[in-house]
């Protein structure tokens, strides 16, 4: 079995939005996403692997291999061509949540956003809260 390459480190929040965001607009909005996840779910901001920040966490196992690891409830990295979201469940009964979201692109795992102010921060929070109840559900963290 494959070992879970991204795990949470003690890498600096700030110095990597810092190093790794490279417009100022990219800073100002992480700096913002920092704030406005670790205000809702009142955890921490963790380094996730070499470029995700993650909130919470949850031990899941995986219901069609033998793989299980940690990951965060929810999270988000300043990509270059994007912010990605990790807010998102993917399943059918939250898809209306996306209705109000504003301007963003799907992924397979993630919600791609421009910058911050495309998007609805009250849909954000709906989604982030739906989120954390099904994964705190699903895994019984």
């Amino acid at each position: 079995m494959a070992e879970v390459k991204t795990k949470q480190t003690e890498a600096d929040v700030q110095e990597f939005i810092n190093s790794f965001a490279e417009t100022a607009q990219k800073r100002k909005d992480s700096f913002e996403l920092l704030k406005l996840m670790q205000d809702f779910t009142g955890d921490e901001p963790k380094m996730w692997g070499p470029t995700m920040i993650g909130f919470g966490s949850y031990h899941y196992k995986s219901e069609r291999s033998n793989q299980e690891g940690d990951w965060p409830l929810i999270g988000f990295s300043p990509r270059k061509a994007a912010i990605s979201l990790y807010v998102y469940t993917g399943s059918p009964e939250h898809e209306h949540l996306l209705e109000d979201l504003g301007k963003f692109k799907m992924g397979k795992a993630c919600i791609y956003v421009k910058k911050l102010s495309d998007i609805n921060q009250e849909a954000l929070k709906k989604l982030m809260k739906a989120t954390i109840e099904f994964l705190q559900s699903k895994y019984q963290s």
